[in-house]
């Protein structure tokens, strides 16, 4: 529910705090006095408007999906919509996009203002059929999960089908592509760093000559170790030191002599052909090791289609095996459902009556399989679509609609925005209207503007919206405040002894 709003600096109002209860919350006042202003303001606080408040701020006890939009709980979450320059959205002080903001708030949050048919849809219509059905039967709960269950499996089998009848269609230009590729790099067969040492190879090719003139000219040094010997033992110095350094270095240039010789046999026109090959191939796949990986992905590609018939049969055969058991857990579902339809047309049609409406034909047809199963509820008003019924009479379906699901509700449904839900209905229509609204009530905090008696005096909570000059205010009244409110809307501004008797007994009786 929605504990407290605070709106700030909108048109005709410069302050406004509500401190709700749960249940039903009326809004009455004048023409003019600012109901529909501060309607939108509660929705602007939730992203579900927008408006040039400085501040509408709503404190809601609902519990946030944490992970799906990456806002941490408080004890009491905080909805703010703040405008300065532009507009910026706040859930416990964190900024986020008003698309984000409504798609939060629209789990706990719907506005009834226009013709929105989620209510007929048939998963909806299925769900409040299913529920009425499950306080009956026990095992419907564990039947539905089975089937949801088995149908997952049956459509995935199902898609893996789909794709293997495709590559089928492609299979031989699929296969001829793949060992195409594969023939390719095993033309060049490209082993692993073996472009690395080839230009190693290379390298060393291009210095060979003149580093073997170096080191033969380096190589003189060798004709002067006697005499370097000779004179360290004259001055007495172990010559033991310069021996070591020269058998190094005796080592070294006959290391890269014997490198530089085995060169000798080497193509340097084959070096330099190799290297453009696999040039081309990393030019191509970026390097050896990523050609060498699509080598092994085509492989495995090609490995896969020609086993292709065997993975159909075997997919073949589970889709056989998940058929007949979706098909079966579907009939069961039908079954159960069809055992119940009756019941619910019945119902629905009591609060059709109640409401003054003719009543409506629910039929079953039976479509392709779903997850809800293979059963399609429609409804017509009197043999007439939904599309094409007026707009009072299509809100009035829908609070049947709502009520029949409310009646197996386990938990509060949150919260429910109407604006004039009884205009231009007649007092007896208004109040079938405000009892179906008192019943919804036990599982919704609804809001709603209101210039009907009786749905007034139906309310739980009841806000007066007036003007003090040019200025919206609003006061939450007590018992005889909401008398003479009622009053003024049974006879206008001049109340009468008659109207405030009247709207006394409507208080009475409903309380």
């Amino acid at each position: 529910m929605i504990e407290r709003f605070y709106l700030k600096d909108y048109l005709s109002f410069e302050e406004a705090e509500l401190n709700l209860n749960n249940g039903l919350v009326v809004f009455t006042g004048p023409s003019g006095s600012g109901k529909s202003i501060l309607m939108e303001s509660i929705l602007t606080s939730v992203g579900g408007s927008s408006c040039d408040a400085t501040l509408c701020e709503s404190s809601v006890t609902w519990e946030i999906d944490e992970e799906s939009c990456g806002i941490e709980n408080d004890d009491i979450n905080v909805f703010k919509h703040i405008k300065k320059e532009k507009s910026r959205y706040f859930i416990n002080n964190q900024s986020l996009s008003r698309k984000s903001m409504r798609n939060v708030a629209a789990n706990y949050l719907r506005h009834l203002s226009l013709k929105d048919f989620s209510d007929f849809e048939n998963e909806n219509l299925l769900d409040i059929l299913d529920r009425r059905i499950a306080a009956k039967k026990k095992n419907l709960q564990s039947l539905k999960e089975k089937y949801q269950s088995t149908y997952k499996e049956y459509h995935s089998v199902e898609h893996e089908l789909k794709i293997i009848a495709e590559e089928e269609r492609k299979i031989v230009e699929l296969k001829e592509f793949a060992a195409f590729e594969i023939q390719k790099i095993n033309d060049v067969n490209p082993q692993p760093n073996e472009d690395e040492e080839l230009l190693e190879i290379k390298k060393e090719l291009s210095r060979k000559e003149k580093v073997l003139e170096s080191i033969g000219s380096a190589n003189e040094i060798f004709n002067y170790e006697h005499l370097v010997s000779g004179a360290l033992e004259s001055l007495d110095v172990d010559s033991s030191f310069f021996d070591d350094a020269m058998n190094e270095l005796r080592a070294i240039f006959d290391g890269a002599e014997e490198r530089f010789n085995a060169l000798e046999d080497v193509d340097v026109e084959s070096v330099l052909n190799r290297i453009e090959e696999l040039g081309g191939l990393k030019r191509r796949y970026g390097s050896i090791e990523e050609a060498l990986e699509y080598k092994a992905q085509k492989e495995k590609e090609l490995q896969k289609y020609e086993n292709i018939e065997i993975e159909k049969h075997d997919l073949a055969q589970k889709y056989e095996e998940l058929s007949r058991e979706v098909q079966k857990l579907a009939n069961e579902l039908t079954t159960l459902r069809e055992a119940e339809l009756s019941s619910f047309q019945k119902d629905l049609n009591d609060y059709l009556k109640n409401l003054y409406l003719r009543e409506a034909k629910v039929s079953m047809q039976t479509v392709a399989y779903s997850k809800t199963g293979k059963d399609m509820l429609t409804l017509k008003l009197n043999g007439t679509a939904l599309e094409k019924i007026s707009t009072g009479e299509f809100n009035r379906l829908r609070l049947a609609i709502l009520a029949l699901k409310s009646e197996h509700m386990s938990k509060n449904g949150g919260v429910l925005m109407l604006d004039e839900i009884d205009a231009n209905l007649s007092g007896e229509e208004s109040m079938s209207v405000a009892r179906v609204l008192k019943q919804l009530s036990k599982h919704f905090q609804i809001f709603v503007i209101s210039h009907q008696p009786q749905l007034t005096s139906m309310g739980d909570q009841h806000f007066l919206v007036y003007k003090d000059g040019n200025i919206s205010k609003t006061k939450e009244l007590n018992f005889n405040e909401r008398v003479d409110e009622i009053a003024r809307i049974i006879s206008g501004d001049t109340i009468s002894k008659e109207a405030k008797k009247f709207a006394k007994e409507l208080l009475e009786a409903k309380e």
